[in-house]
């Protein structure tokens, strides 16, 4: 049986198994919340006369059952406590949790029989002497079939937390950070602006959280390119600024980060011009811009605006177009440029960026985007965790062409970040919808502590990534999740 502290995948079924006073309302009152609890005596209560009617205890036993089976079959964490020493229920719940997909573990109370006995003796209410007996001898048996029953892990009564399951072995990671440390940059999306105060104060508020970011470590700060709200994010009338006026206001207001479109999608711009606007800002700022481009894909912003909606197939030839033209109009010279759909009679860009290369970076994880990245672009913006992050890695290698350096990988993640783990229970039950379940909203946006993130982000850094983008969701007038996420950047420096 493993003696040590675990992160269990949400959601889990964790099945409390040992005699009476072994310890195991306590040990899970002190590890979970209740609501995932399903107790045994607290459902006798219910059904009976109170936690110690035992004539209540086949209903409650039946109430059990039923309970265990909705939440699991609602894929939800469910901690059984109860006696747990029946076989036949304990291989009913594995079979449920299979069924379902979801680990189950167990947690072995083995509480010496003395330890028992004492703090039997010690409640007001007492385990008639030879029913716990009875209790003891058959712990003393089920402990020894635990480990061939099945389960993912058979775990002693230690530290244990249900976790998203980018955080599952964050542990080990965090201290590969510590033994052997790897960089890694850090960069700060925007993708939304309705910040309490409101829109008189927009432009102050910005430029807080651009010095906020420097002052926290953050290597780039990156916006959206829309020019209303997208509906992962929010509604359609909720403020939204334009990406590059946005930029160049960022370029006055810092010193040190990059800045640039995360990204800007080829359809809502003459590619010359754009060249020019990220040319203008690369001067601006002093050679921080970066120039991010990617298919556009939100057809109703297109509609709302009045503008064409050109097919997958041309909107990629057009991109592979920009992806060429745009290095040619800040190069030096004035000649005219052909592509299969674009033409430029002159590629007249003055001043040149201070850049050389100005970076390109292509959003965009389907196979075609990565070999349009792997041949013409400086970085590559991809979304999952760090499986896939290797999997995008491999395949930009595997599609560069011999001799040349394939492009940076980049990943974009939504990010909360907890202080400790109360701070970040507080952070999830204020920011989740109403309807959703703490544990979903958790994983949809990568909910941790500052230890988790540093284990993740050690772990996407292992895969490939060299730079990690992050939309902080409780991000608003209070700028104190930039202050938390500075411990998590220190940690890669």
């Amino acid at each position: 049986m493993d003696v040590g502290g675990r992160n269990l995948p949400a959601p889990c079924v964790v099945v409390l198994v040992g005699a009476g006073a072994a310890g195991k309302s306590t040990w899970a009152a002190e590890t979970f919340v209740p609501e995932v609890i399903v107790s045994s005596d607290r459902l006798r209560a219910m059904v009976g006369a109170g936690e110690d009617d035992l004539a209540a205890s086949a209903d409650a036993f039946a109430l059990l059952e039923e309970v265990v089976r909705q939440r699991i079959g609602r894929r939800l964490t469910t901690v059984i406590d109860t006696l747990g020493l029946d076989r036949e229920r304990r291989r009913n719940w594995l079979e449920l949790a299979r069924a379902q997909g979801i680990p189950c573990v167990v947690v072995a109370f083995d509480t010496p029989a003395a330890e028992c006995r004492r703090r039997n003796r010690e409640r007001v209410k007492r385990i008639p002497a030879d029913v716990l007996t009875g209790q003891l001898k058959s712990w003393a048996a089920v402990k020894k079939e635990l480990p061939d029953e099945g389960y993912d892990e058979v775990l002693a009564p230690r530290a244990v937390r249900v976790v998203p399951e980018a955080f599952v072995a964050a542990a080990e990671a965090v201290q590969r950070q510590r033994d052997a440390p790897t960089q890694l940059r850090f960069g700060l999306q925007l993708g939304s602006y309705t910040h309490q105060s409101g829109r008189k104060t927009t432009g102050e508020w910005i430029k807080k959280v651009g010095v906020a970011a420097e002052v926290a470590g953050f290597d780039g700060i990156y916006v959206m390119d829309h020019f209303r709200q997208i509906p992962q994010v929010g509604r359609a009338w909720e403020d939204f600024l334009e990406s590059w006026t946005t930029l160049a206001y960022l370029a006055a207001c810092t010193e040190r980060v990059k800045l640039g479109t995360l990204v800007s999608g080829i359809t809502y711009r003459n590619v010359a011009h754009l060249g020019k606007i990220a040319a203008t800002l690369d001067v601006l700022s002093g050679g921080r811009a970066v120039c991010g481009l990617g298919l556009a894909w939100f057809e109703q912003e297109h509609k709302a605006y009045g503008w064409e909606f050109p097919s997958v197939g041309d909107r990629y030839a057009l991109l592979e177009d920009a992806l060429q033209l745009l290095p040619a109009m800040w190069g030096p010279g004035n000649k005219p440029w052909h592509g299969k759909v674009l033409y430029v009679p002159e590629t007249a860009c003055y001043p040149r960026p201070l850049q050389d290369p100005l970076p390109i970076l292509l959003g965009g994880s389907g196979k075609r985007t990565l070999r349009l990245a792997a041949r013409y672009a400086d970085a590559a913006n991809v979304f999952g965790d760090a499986a896939r992050v290797r999997q995008y890695s491999e395949y930009l290698a595997n599609h560069t062409e011999p001799g040349k350096e394939p492009p940076r990988l980049t990943q974009l993640s939504t990010t909360l970040v907890g202080k400790d783990g109360q701070h970040l229970t507080e952070l999830v039950e204020r920011r989740r919808p109403r309807n959703q379940d703490p544990a979903k909203y958790a994983a949809t946006v990568n909910a941790g502590t500052i230890p988790d993130q540093i284990g993740r982000f050690r772990e996407l850094a292992e895969a490939g990534a060299t730079e990690v983008m992050l939309s902080l969701p409780d991000l608003d007038d209070d700028l104190g999740p930039l202050e938390t996420m500075s411990e998590v950047i220190a940690a890669f420096r």
